[in-house]
């Protein structure tokens, strides 16, 4: 043929620039692309070869090369696929944002899957020049009596089109490398990136460096392996897997040395294609749940991370791969498009996760239960997040009680209505709050623990949700069975002994705030506890979550003293309250009541701890002078 030049038909105005700097924002990209384009190539000719077609050696073993050369700065891409004729790269190559797949899918319609044809070279060959000063391709075509063609162009704007002395069918697309790229030519870097789009791969990859003159044997061994895994464990049955090969995939995706908890294999074909593993992990610590992971594949090639308008917000919690050849891409395989159908996807799949935690809830409630610490977050954030999910899942939320019982609301509800009806009690810290714990467990008495950052947000969601359901900590408010209400005094005297002791306490500890409470607490040995307002409580919480600087100042403290009468150093205060000489005593009774009972609840500040120590020592050499 004739050598041609020309200019390469741009059908929309500046539409390379936008390639270069917009479309393809991560410089990789051109990898994935020209990796992807090789693949597709293979796939077209597999598919004409399967409707006849197309006439190749049966034995043929379709595989695909990336060549990096630091001598000559090049990077070559190699496929044995389906190859161009002259007038396809013409068209193909020359006509940008010209659709080789629309093409061939309205040439083969009745006979192939749309599903299968990414694309032929258009918008993506063209990520080319993003590090490359030229690019070269030499192609020939499948068909019997094609000539091997070579294109050349240095700017992506220009060509030349010229005979090729390639003499094997398929397609070598050569980068020259500019400078300010050479660190795609490092074996290491590639191999990385290779692993990174293309670890699943249908065809096998292969990398070599041809700078290398004579590598040692285990680079050499290296070279001939490829990089990917050609069957990755999601396109089998999940019937045909086996439990270690499930924990063995997610370790070696997901660099994690734990196994997993449990998972779910999905593996849909109606009313869409869809196949994957989502791992549910264990977690180290509460703030795991930020290092989720969802790989998302099309055809297994790698897409993205978490890309949210498939995978709900509340699953990037997890990790697992996804592959759905169905997903609606653009050119750049990176950003979708029909919105209906992603929505409908995105439904599907938080559907399975809620089946499988409900199939676990009833058929495994033991390792549910074990579960329930590291997937709680999960759940909780799905409910609040997903209306749809917290419909499927609310009757299998379960919390852990003081007691080590994993209870569903109901279940706790329906335990003891006798003593609170519609008030859940819960610790959300067990060792701080360990007083009123026992308190709670010498009187038989349940509570839940909720001790996650979440829970703030949680049960609020859920007191929205139930009317009737009140949450109170257990520091802020006293179960009726903890009181003992047969030790009552006469109404009368009760209010004069509340009068006077409200008085007194606010004289000593000067707080004319302080709200006091005198009741006979089951519990003798305990003589006084600090309760706290749980809507003031959380408001403080909430202000301190999101920033507020000085949530002491802006929302106060709403404190309860209560003062147990059953004990007998609240008894003999009550004695000598107004005696004369017994003022100093008095007073530092009064203090060290209160701080003992706010020791019960939270450390006590380094001032107000030095004046305890003091305070204590002073009782001491009382006690020793008698």
């Amino acid at each position: 043929m004739a050598r041609e030049k020309g200019s390469v038909s741009i059908h929309t105005e500046n539409i390379f620039p936008i390639i270069k700097k917009w479309l393809y924002s991560d410089k990789d990209i051109f990898v994935r692309e020209l990796v992807s384009n090789a693949a597709d190539a293979i796939s077209k000719l597999k598919k004409l070869v399967d409707i006849g077609e197309a006439d190749i050696d049966k034995d043929t073993k379709f595989v695909i090369k990336v060549v990096i050369n630091k001598d000559d700065k090049t990077i070559r891409i190699e496929d044995n696929g389906i190859g161009m004729t002259e007038e396809e790269v013409k068209k193909y190559i020359n006509q940008i944002a010209f659709s080789g797949a629309r093409e061939f899918f309205e040439r083969y319609k009745d006979k192939t899957d749309e599903s299968q044809i990414i694309g032929h070279f258009g918008l993506g060959f063209y990520s080319a020049f993003m590090v490359s000063k030229k690019v070269q391709i030499d192609t020939l075509s499948y068909m019997k009596e094609a000539k091997a063609v070579r294109w050349i162009s240095e700017d992506g704007t220009g060509y030349e089109l010229d005979d090729s002395d390639r003499s094997e069918r398929g397609t070598t697309v050569t980068l020259y490398v500019a400078d300010d790229s050479l660190e795609f030519l490092d074996e290491f870097t590639m191999r990385n990136i290779l692993e990174k789009y293309f670890a699943f791969l249908p065809y096998e990859i292969y990398l070599e460096d041809a700078s290398k003159k004579s590598g040692k044997e285990d680079e050499k061994e290296e070279q001939s392996k490829p990089v990917n895994d050609t069957n990755p464990l999601w396109l089998k049955k999940p019937k045909d897997c086996t439990e270690e090969e499930y924990k063995e995939f997610y370790k070696k995706v997901f660099h994690d040395f734990n196994d997993p908890l449990f998972w779910i294999h999905l593996d849909v074909e109606y009313p869409f294609n869809l196949k994957g593993i989502l791992y549910f992990p264990k977690l180290k610590h509460e703030f795991d749940t930020l290092e989720g992971q969802i790989k998302l594949y099309y055809n297994q090639v790698f897409v993205a991370d978490n890309i949210k308008e498939i995978i709900p917000e509340f699953l990037l919690l997890l990790k697992g791969v996804l592959d759905c050849p169905d997903l609606p891409l653009n050119v750049s395989r990176s950003f979708l498009q029909n919105d209906g159908y992603v929505k409908k996807l995105s439904a599907h799949i938080t559907k399975k996760v809620g089946d499988k935690l409900i199939s676990l809830y009833e058929n495994e409630r033991e390792n549910y239960n074990r579960y329930w610490d590291d997937i709680h977050p999960f759940v909780k954030y799905g409910c609040m997040r997903e209306e749809k999910f917290y419909d499927r899942v609310k009757d299998i939320v379960v919390f852990k009680t003081i007691n080590g019982e994993y209870v569903t609301l109901k279940e706790y509800l329906e335990k003891n209505k006798e003593k609170h009806k519609d008030k859940v009690y819960y610790v959300s810290d067990e060792k701080q709050q360990a007083q009123y714990v026992k308190l709670f467990k010498e009187n038989n008495i349940d509570a839940v623990i909720l001790p996650s950052l979440i829970d703030n947000h949680f049960i609020t969601f859920l007191e929205m949700k139930e009317n009737s359901v009140k949450f109170c900590r257990v520091d802020s408010d006293l179960s009726d069975g903890i009181k003992d209400e047969a030790s009552k005094t006469d109404e009368a005297t009760e209010k004069a002994q509340l009068e006077s002791m409200e008085k007194l306490f606010r004289e000593m500890l000067n707080n004319d705030k302080l709200k006091i409470k005198l009741e006979n607490l089951k519990n003798t040995s305990v003589s006084a506890v600090l309760l706290f307002s749980e809507y003031s409580r959380r408001i403080r919480d909430m202000s301190r979550m999101f920033g507020g600087t000085d949530a002491g100042a802006m929302f106060p403290e709403d404190q309860t003293l209560v003062l147990n009468k059953s004990n007998n150093l609240i008894q003999s205060l009550l004695k000598i309250k107004d005696c004369e000489d017994r003022k100093e005593d008095v007073k530092l009774i009064c203090l060290q009541v209160y701080d003992l009972a706010l020791m019960g609840h939270r450390q006590l500040e380094p001032e107000a701890l030095e004046k305890f120590i003091e305070r204590s020592n002073q009782i001491l050499e009382r006690l020793a002078a008698v």
